[in-house]
């Protein structure tokens, strides 16, 4: 009878005995790790370029603004204008970074393994929705806060010039905020029916771009409460629609934002549903994609 050839090597492999870390750390790891994804971080050099350039353009937009406005001494654009001229960048950074925040994983199939772990099902997208929405906060707020220590440093009237400034900020910041989570919402919704990132990022922009004709047909009928309704028909009109009715009294004199007459309320309750009913489908959409 011949002698067993085969060997058995010890490699070193020990069971872990330390903590097991819990559901709050593996949402934070996965919101960390979504953001970190957002601007490319610990990724390759090609990675980094799209993030970076949209950076790059908002802030060199929010420097010019400041410069102008120390030299002329009158505020050229709000910081709520800011966040609606930068709008049409978002929508694009959006395409990009979505489809790398979920559409990779369904690709690849890695999710049975994220929630092999003591992960509920609904954390999983409510931590990628978190990163995206902090991503673009961030891509709007940052240049904001140039604006102000920009107009903060050239204020003549002291620290009471600063206090005002401050009180200017914090609506455009809080606004911001508005477009970051209704993009945010829409944006991974989208992304997540499929793992083929062009797909996604094309579903992405269509959304966003294809509902801006409907508004412009709306928009000249002869009827005035559909004009004055017709920014409902697009994620991008309906929060700039929002920041009108909310923020209208910072507007610079002799400027108007969109007409949406008294419907104010009604375009505010559009937006709540509009992310609510978007992070709900999301919710429904991981439950069956665990399922599976």
């Amino acid at each position: 009878m011949p002698e067993p050839t085969g060997v058995i090597h010890d490699i070193g492999y020990q069971r872990y005995t330390g903590p097991r870390l819990g559901r709050r750390h593996v949402f934070g790891a996965l919101y960390l790790h979504g953001l970190r994804t957002a601007f490319g971080l610990g990724r390759s050099a090609k990675a980094k370029i799209f993030p970076w350039l949209v950076v790059s353009i908002v802030t060199v937009v929010a420097a010019g603004i400041t410069a102008v406005r120390s030299q002329i001494g009158e505020v050229v654009m709000t910081y709520a204008q800011f966040a609606d001229n930068m709008s049409w960048l978002v929508i694009f950074f959006v395409a990009v970074v979505a489809p790398e925040l979920v559409s990779r994983d369904l690709r690849s199939g890695v999710l049975p393994l994220y929630f092999s772990r003591p992960l509920p099902r609904s954390d999983y997208p409510l931590a990628k929705l978190l990163a995206m929405a902090t991503s673009l906060w961030l891509l709007l707020g940052g240049p904001q806060l140039v604006m102000f220590l920009g107009a903060a440093f050239t204020t003549g009237d002291g620290m009471r010039g600063v206090w005002n400034e401050l009180l200017d900020l914090l609506p455009g910041l809080l606004y911001a905020g508005l477009w970051a989570v209704a993009f945010a919402s829409v944006g991974l919704l989208v992304a997540s029916f499929t793992g083929k990132r062009a797909f996604a990022a094309g579903g992405i922009v269509a959304v966003f771009l294809m509902t801006t004709p409907i508004v412009g047909t709306l928009s000249i009928m002869p009827s005035q409460t559909v004009n004055e309704l017709a920014f409902l028909a697009s994620p991008s009109t309906l929060v700039r629609g929002v920041g009108d009715w909310a923020l209208g009294d910072l507007l610079p004199k002799g400027q108007e934002g969109l007409m949406i007459g008294d419907f104010g309320p009604l375009y505010a309750v559009a937006a709540v549903l509009l992310v609510a009913g978007c992070v709900a489908l999301l919710l429904l959409r991981y439950r069956k994609v665990a399922a599976r």
